[in-house]
């Protein structure tokens, strides 16, 4: 592994958020486990009593020891994931992802379109502090946008759609949060780690991000620049019918809650999800 050469972006910081569900976890299915880190969750897919397991995405920054006494309770003293698979490089899903490479000594992967903002090529877009939406929203700007740089520790996810280190889901391409956005679905139960393609807690809003009360949402406003896009990702998400989701931001969807949220956020995508300004709403209207 090449760790030397590892550094976060200049604008690199903690970050002070905070919900009620900070530090909560729950086994959704016996192998797929979700641990929120304050205001994100990070997933851990794999049997507690095997060895093999992979974390999908990485949290907060400043999170990692918080994250590993997590897997460490999990999955036993010492433990340490095959791989960390990554559903975007926002921030808050690569957080704490050098320490945490550097504990455990794992491959990165993520979609090749996302590369760029992993590798300290290329800087996410300006967060919108415009755009409707709540106090979230308007504290954007303070946000970790320059891209970090993993060196030769990450690498393009298959592109036959597999996933490194998790028999039985494929990746699914889920753009417009950002350009190389995915989830992770195994069809053979109906499991869906949907990343920010959609999520149950309004992220624009500093009270309900809080409170984590659990609404079906489109992805969080001030971070998405292609609304076309992720309109047609939460429709193909829509129509593969998973059972159980997810997300990376809040709480656990499954069964007909779980269906019919998704049908209804699909069909009522302009109301629920569009917001009627903003920088990146504008530029397509």
């Amino acid at each position: 592994m090449v760790m030397s050469r590892m550094q976060y972006g200049s604008d690199y910081k903690k970050i002070p958020a905070y919900s009620m569900g900070s530090g909560s976890d729950m086994e959704v299915l016996p192998d797929l486990f979700t641990y929120t880190n304050k205001i994100v969750n990070v997933h851990m897919v794999g049997h507690p009593d095997e060895e093999r397991f992979v974390l999908v995405d990485a949290g907060l920054p400043d999170s990692a020891e918080e994250i590993i006494k997590v897997v460490e309770k999990r999955f036993g003293e010492g433990a340490k994931p095959e791989a960390i698979v990554l559903t975007h490089g926002h921030f808050d899903h690569v957080g704490s992802i050098i320490e945490l490479i550097e504990k455990w000594n794992v491959p990165v992967y993520a979609h090749k379109m996302e590369l760029p903002y992993l590798t300290g090529q290329k800087p996410y877009p300006d967060p919108d502090p415009t755009v409707e939406g709540g106090m979230m929203a308007k504290t954007a700007p303070m946000f970790p946008k320059e891209p970090i740089d993993l060196a030769g520790n990450v690498y393009a996810l298959p592109a036959d759609g597999t996933v490194p280190h998790m028999p039985g889901f494929e990746w699914i391409h889920t753009p417009g949060h950002t350009d190389g956005h995915v989830s992770f679905y195994r069809q053979s139960d109906g499991a869906l780690i949907v990343g920010d393609a959609f999520v149950t807690v309004q992220q624009d809003s500093l009270y309900k991000v809080m409170v984590q009360k659990k609404e079906i949402q489109g992805p969080p406003v001030y971070f998405t620049t292609d609304w076309e896009a992720a309109r047609a990702s939460v429709e193909k998400l829509m129509s593969i019918e998973p059972y159980t989701a997810v997300f990376g931001h809040g709480k656990s969807l499954q069964g007909e809650e779980l269906r019919e949220g998704l049908q209804y956020l699909a069909a009522n995508f302009d109301d629920i999800a569009l917001p009627s300004h903003g920088r990146y709403v504008d530029d397509e209207k």
